[in-house]
């Protein structure tokens, strides 16, 4: 018998349940993991709230954790019992001691790093991975704006920005995260609560503004992203923590100079195993090379029953860089 978080009805943090399960033996092509730390990623509270709501209930939550390899399917020869691993891209479930997860969405844990670590930076890595380095490569030297720059994906961006060689204007809500973000690697911060975003973005700029805009927060943030970006240029909304973008007005884009926007995701970028080495090679080799620093606050970590604690906090806003769940905590 095992421990993990599901949930029957999509609500608010309190629909999270801490139930006993039975897990059942890996099928042909999956990994058992015995989960050490679980990445706790906004999405998850899409899933939970109903904007991203599960095809079945009871269901479970999450989908990133590191561990140890306890059993592997039929067919499975790339890993085995007793190794490191950490996954992203899972079936829902990881919020969980122990979970089965397809060998394509798993990877070997470097022995340099720890499990907190992996589960601090796998989905946020791979998610930076694909908006600096394939939906817009930014170049050395290159200014961009990106939104909620002391996030766990932003602190993550902030410092692969600096390793890149490019200049990252940060949002942020105050002036601690404005530190957090500076102290990360951006070159600059705009704290939108006492300025506004896109007036800022020009002056940084002296009146050129940026090529490239990278939002998470969606539906507050749109205009300002819009008018940050030069002619031509791409805005990259990739996720919704204000509220979803709606009725979007094409004939704006034109008005502000033929502006692009794409949605990208995860998913549409990391399909196979193959892909998945291609990005969590380059992501390990910061992190081992020190580039990248993966730090979990004490304050950010919470026992696997604490889960609707660890929402709520979330949620609220007070939190920057990665949170954690620990089993056993």
């Amino acid at each position: 018998m095992s421990k993990r978080i599901q949930f029957s009805a999509t609500g608010g943090p309190e629909v999270l349940q801490y139930v006993d399960f039975t897990p059942v033996d890996p099928a042909a092509g999956e990994v058992q993991v015995e989960n050490k730390a679980i990445g706790i990623n906004y999405i998850d509270t899409y899933v939970r709230s109903g904007l991203y709501p599960p095809a079945n209930f009871p269901s479970g939550l999450g989908t990133e954790a590191a561990g140890v390899v306890i059993k592997v399917g039929a067919g499975v020869s790339a890993v085995k019992p007793g190794d490191r691993v950490v996954y992203a891209q899972s079936a829902l479930g990881a919020y969980s001691e122990v979970h089965n997860v397809p060998l394509e969405k798993v990877a070997i844990l470097p022995d340099n790093l720890t499990f907190e670590q992996g589960a601090a930076s796998f989905l946020k890595g791979l998610t930076v991975h694909y908006l600096l380095r394939q939906t817009y490569e930014v170049k050395p030297g290159e200014v961009f704006l990106f939104h909620a720059a002391a996030g766990g994906v932003g602190l993550i961006a902030c410092q692969w920005a600096k390793a890149l060689g490019a200049k990252l204007i940060g949002s942020v809500s105050s002036d601690e995260k404005a530190e957090q973000a500076l102290r990360a690697g951006a070159w600059a911060t705009i704290n939108y609560r006492q300025e506004n975003i896109a007036q800022r973005v020009a002056e940084l700029t002296n009146g050129e503004k940026v090529n490239v805009v990278y939002d998470s927060v969606g539906q507050s943030t749109w205009q300002d992203s819009l008018n940050s970006l030069k002619r031509r240029g791409l805005m990259v909304s990739f996720g919704n923590a204000s509220g979803p973008v709606t009725g979007v007005d094409l004939a704006l884009l034109n008005q502000k100079g033929s502006l692009y926007v794409t949605r990208p995701s995860l998913n549409g970028y990391i399909t196979n195993r193959q892909e998945l080495q291609f990005a969590s090679n380059e992501l390990f080799s910061l992190i081992g090379s020190g580039a990248i620093k993966v730090d979990v606050k004490a304050t950010q970590k919470f026992a696997l029953a604490d889960a609707q604690r660890a929402h709520q906090v979330l949620e609220s806003g007070q939190t920057s860089g990665s949170s954690l769940l620990i089993p056993g905590l």
